[in-house]
């Protein structure tokens, strides 16, 4: 599809952490969804038909979806870069496996370097270990991996964050503030606009939520163009809903904050990890499981 660079698959909506900030609401108590191992297993198809190079396993938290080393292997098999963007909290064994083949990286969110101000954000025991553990377990296999680090107290310990993950080996880090969407925006931080988006929604991206519905991105979720159980992706990315919404979503300003939490929203200017530039060899595990 011209123009698309990258699509999020949300295959699940279910998360272990409560973040107040999340922009999909995911939960524990959050539903996986009414998408099934067939349905994204067609739509993976799809987003190679229509010539989408990458392909981004996003949540709630995809490590919960059984079915992730199943799309993992059939993205890859038709050709696909792969992200698959976790909070590493809990990685089951099998995974490791998926995650270290050829075209396949990793992304995660992380908040701060303080135990309670880390656990006080994602709102879940623990948090910060297991996903630190998990970081230090992936950068030891050699897995291409970035972070993104979201401003959502006052008094964060972003900066002390950063710096952290750079000595856990992560070079690729981007930092941005909390987005008015999802959560956040049910909790009175305000109402969606596209004001919130960073302009690439639509033009250069697209994702895929948990119902099958389409949108420019995960943020961009109450723009809603069609839906991937009614209709085949291209139709719907060749309509005149699609083209409208490209146009309602202002134009990308030089310089402008690109969000990246669970997800990038600007996979044209900000490639995932560019996998197909690294050939990680699977090593003998650690044991480094949370």
């Amino acid at each position: 599809m011209p123009g698309i660079q990258s699509i999020e698959l949300e295959i699940t909506g279910t998360c272990q952490l409560r973040c107040d900030h999340c922009c999909t609401g995911s939960s524990p108590q959050a539903p996986a969804g009414e998408m099934t191992r067939d349905d994204w297993s067609g739509v993976i198809a799809d987003v190679a038909e229509v010539g989408i190079p990458t392909v981004q396993f996003i949540g709630g938290e995809p490590t919960l979806s059984p079915h992730l080393p199943q799309f993992i292997d059939e993205a890859l098999a038709l050709g696909l870069e792969v992200e698959v963007y976790s909070n590493l909290t809990h990685v089951r064994p099998s995974l490791w496996n998926a995650f270290s083949r050829k075209g396949v990286c990793l992304a995660t969110s992380y908040y701060s370097d303080d135990r309670a101000q880390h656990e006080q954000i994602t709102r879940t025991r623990g948090s910060l270990d297991r996903t630190r553990a998990n970081i230090t377990e992936a950068v030891r296999r050699g897995i291409p991996m970035r972070a993104g680090i979201v401003e959502v107290i006052e008094g964060q310990r972003v900066e002390q964050a950063k710096a952290e993950l750079l000595r856990l080996g992560i070079n690729k880090i981007k930092i941005d503030r909390m987005r008015k969407v999802g959560r956040a925006a049910e909790q009175g931080a305000g109402t969606p606009t596209v004001g919130e988006l960073c302009g690439h929604c639509f033009r250069h991206s697209a994702s895929v939520s948990p119902d099958g519905s389409v949108s420019g991105c995960i943020l961009s979720r109450f723009m809603i163009a069609g839906n991937v159980r009614e209709q085949r992706l291209a139709e719907i990315l060749r309509s005149n809903r699609w083209a409208e919404m490209i146009a309602a979503v202002p134009e990308p300003r030089a310089g402008a904050c690109t969000p990246d939490d669970s997800n990038d929203c600007d996979p044209a200017r900000t490639p995932a990890c560019a996998p197909k530039h690294y050939a990680p060899a699977p090593t003998p595990s650690l044991g480094v499981h949370a």
